[in-house]
């Protein structure tokens, strides 16, 4: 691979049942434009309904009172901060080393990885993980195989595996701005390192998530090429350099940050991150007397700026394995120097022992399943009686009104319908799940 065309800012869209260039949006603004391919990106992400709707989505707490808390949509800004910083850095140290194009820019990289880094969670369904848990098991129930009998293989992967990576590129590549019609059009560079995981849900070979739905897998196939990503065997490709760095700033954010949200609800106390960030932090600050919140965020922002250069010098360390496709890491801060990884490697374990299941977060956890159980039972009956028979119930007519705008249609097959289901429910706040599970069961109306 090579970052000319890595770095490419060709945007596609579907024509006549075929993937084809459109033009480039800086094109249409004219020569003196003032912003570039990557940050109208940027701009197309943050204007976008997907975007807002993660204000009201899960991070780790649901339905937090705590105003500090952070949800999907605050940490999706803390993230690209930091994949930002990461790209810039990265940038600098590329151009040194002159492996960037003539007309490509240091910036560049932290600006792709930024745009990346805003739509990373664009899918992530209602109640987080344990959403997206709550959704694979009820199509993957025996009382509802019957309802995906007609579907072929892969399509029954995808619909029995809701995966919050593959529903953030479909949204960006066809339910955003241009629905169904190539989506955000956001640049080939931009997409490529969106993708953490460049497979199928077919092609996953015992690992457990996926980055490309059926209904987007001919977009992939032609963003890939004008990437030149290597293939890595049928429907799946090598990572983008770029996907590692959006990958690092994610976890640094949810490593040390969920640690902080852990305080402000008074699951830990001060002293207990503070020894999870001391690795990071020089011993002038570590032996400070101050317990406040304060005091935490000001380590947590030093610890992070420590995190970010070790972690910029571990990606230009392998950078020939990156480009070749060699890199055998589980991912950079793997291979970081042993500061950075065993300190985010303690504070992850930290957040598992003491936060993830603690009883407050448990028993909405629970609920996840009947709440999102209770929709689908709603709709996909309904759905497959209106795609295989004539016959439906006034239930299920009233049923399908509520997806108007996933505009379900007589041409629809299975698999597409199925697909419009999960984009109405996975796209839902978790205000709007609970508040559609509790009025459609009826107890809504006492």
């Amino acid at each position: 691979m090579n970052w000319k065309q890595l770095l490419s800012t060709q945007r596609f869209k579907p024509n006549n049942g075929s993937i084809v260039p459109t033009v480039t949006a800086s094109s249409e603004e004219g020569a003196e434009a003032l912003r570039t391919d990557f940050h109208i990106d940027y701009d197309r992400v943050v204007f976008s309904s997907g975007f807002r709707r993660l204000a009201r989505k899960t991070q780790v707490h649901p339905f937090a009172l705590h105003d500090h808390t952070h949800n999907r949509l605050t940490h999706s800004v803390e993230v690209a901060s930091v994949g930002r910083s990461l790209g810039n850095r990265v940038g600098v140290m590329l151009a040194k080393g002159d492996f960037l194009p003539p007309d490509s820019h240091p910036a560049d990289i932290g600006a792709i990885v930024q745009v990346a880094c805003l739509a990373h969670d664009f899918g992530n369904p209602p109640f987080g993980h344990t959403g997206e848990e709550a959704l694979r098991e009820w199509f993957r129930d025996p009382q509802h195989a019957h309802y995906l009998h007609k579907l072929s293989a892969v399509e029954r992967n995808d619909i029995e595996t809701y995966e919050g990576n593959a529903h953030s590129l479909r949204l960006v590549a066809s339910l955003e701005m241009y629905q169904n019609d190539g989506g955000m059009r956001l640049t080939a560079s931009v997409i490529g390192a969106l993708m953490k995981y460049p497979w199928t849900s077919s092609a996953q070979k015992g690992r457990s998530k996926f980055n490309i739905y059926q209904t987007e897998l001919p977009f992939i196939r032609c963003v890939a090429k004008q990437l030149g990503l290597l293939t890595a065997g049928e429907n799946q490709w090598v990572r983008h350099p770029l996907s590692y760095l959006m990958e690092a700033a994610d976890d640094i954010c949810y490593a040390l940050l969920d640690l902080e949200d852990a305080v402000e609800l008074e699951l830990l106390q001060v002293k207990e991150v503070e020894q999870i960030l001391s690795r990071l932090i020089n011993q002038e600050y570590n032996l400070h007397s101050d317990t406040s919140q304060a005091h935490c965020a000001r380590l947590r922002g030093i610890a992070i700026g420590r995190a970010v250069d070790d972690i910029a010098h571990t990606f230009i360390k392998y950078h020939g394995d990156l480009l070749n496709g060699e890199f055998r890491g589980k991912d950079l801060i793997e291979l970081a120097s042993p500061d950075v990884s065993d300190a985010l490697n303690a504070a992850k374990d930290l957040a598992c022992k003491r936060i993830f299941r603690h009883q407050s977060k448990l028993i909405t956890e629970i609920a996840t399943f009947p709440c999102l159980g209770s929709i689908l039972g709603l709709l996909v009956p309904a759905v497959h009686d209106f795609i295989k028979t004539d016959k439906m119930s006034k239930r299920q007519e009233l049923a399908l009104s509520l997806l108007k705008e996933q505009k379900l249609t007589r041409d629809d097959n299975l698999y597409q319908a199925y697909m419009k289901v999960l984009d109405f429910v996975g796209g839902m706040t978790d205000n709007t799940a609970a508040k559609l599970a509790r009025e459609v069961s009826g107890i809504g109306m006492l």
